[in-house]
């Protein structure tokens, strides 16, 4: 089995179990984990005796969302940006072809990209205290990595919009009244073990009819993305080599107001 520094693998009954494994740094989405998540992801897809996936994460957040040195670097460099853009398009391409269910556990915060992670899969379990925010929008991105195409699915448009464009967090609550969320539970410790109760659950049943149904419902995403995700990738890259970008970053670290020109 292949080794991995960022997230964890393991395999047992016909469940595999991915678990991001970077809690000191929050989980963040730089280079190294979306590569090592588009591989587990098609390692999965590859492997028969795999029947359904769990996705978790350790230390006190799912994902904390992109790496915000990773996009400085991008708005400097132009081959670093299309290599970000790229790596985002296999990303997408890995969970919208994965041809088992996935299941994802969300115990704290699911921010930027790790939202996109989560309600890209098809089954979420999050725990009251969890808040679910897509925030490009307020760093000066456009939700280019999937918010565009998997948040429309699961609110509806008119939310979607709503939310992708204040950047505004969703408690866990509001996300299961919405569909953001599919289950929810008390406690952060309470997750894991829903979660994996469900993944039992779809293993337990006949893979051939679970393997159908979840090839074509990928068909319904597909057809999506298809529509969305180039112009929305075409935007993210346009605004990663924004000034308003560097303002934004700085904005937040300084714990002060932005002040954007649009450029």
């Amino acid at each position: 089995m292949t080794q991995y520094d960022a997230l964890t693998v393991e395999s047992d009954g016909g469940i595999c179990e991915i678990t991001l494994n970077r809690p000191d740094l929050l989980n963040r989405f730089d280079a190294l984990l979306e590569t090592e998540l588009t591989h587990a992801l098609r390692s999965l897809s590859a492997d028969p005796d795999v029947r359904v996936a769990v996705l978790l994460a350790r230390g006190k957040v799912f994902s904390a969302g992109g790496d915000f040195e990773l996009m400085l670097e991008c708005n400097v460099d132009i081959e670093a940006r299309l290599a970000a853009l790229q790596r985002a398009r296999e990303l997408l391409g890995a969970i919208n072809n994965l041809v088992v269910p996935l299941v994802v556990g969300v115990h704290g915060a699911a921010i930027g990209l790790g939202a996109t992670v989560a309600v890209g899969s098809d089954a979420v379990v999050a725990s009251k205290n969890a808040r679910i925010a897509d925030t490009h929008v307020a760093v000066g991105l456009t939700a280019g990595d999937g918010g565009a195409l998997f948040w429309p699915q699961s609110i509806g448009t008119l939310r979607a919009r709503r939310y992708l464009l204040t950047g505004d967090a969703l408690t866990a609550e509001k996300a299961y009244e919405f569909g953001l969320v599919t289950d929810l539970v008390d406690e952060p410790a309470d997750v894991a073990p829903a979660a994996r109760a469900i993944a039992e659950r779809i293993a337990a049943l006949p893979p051939l009819g679970v393997r159908g149904t979840k090839h074509a419902l990928n068909q319904l995403t597909r057809q999506r993305a298809g529509e969305v995700v180039e112009t929305a990738l075409m935007w993210e890259g346009a605004t990663l080599g924004s000034a308003d970008l560097v303002e934004a970053l700085a904005a937040f670290k300084e714990k002060r107001v932005g002040k954007y020109e649009g450029r």
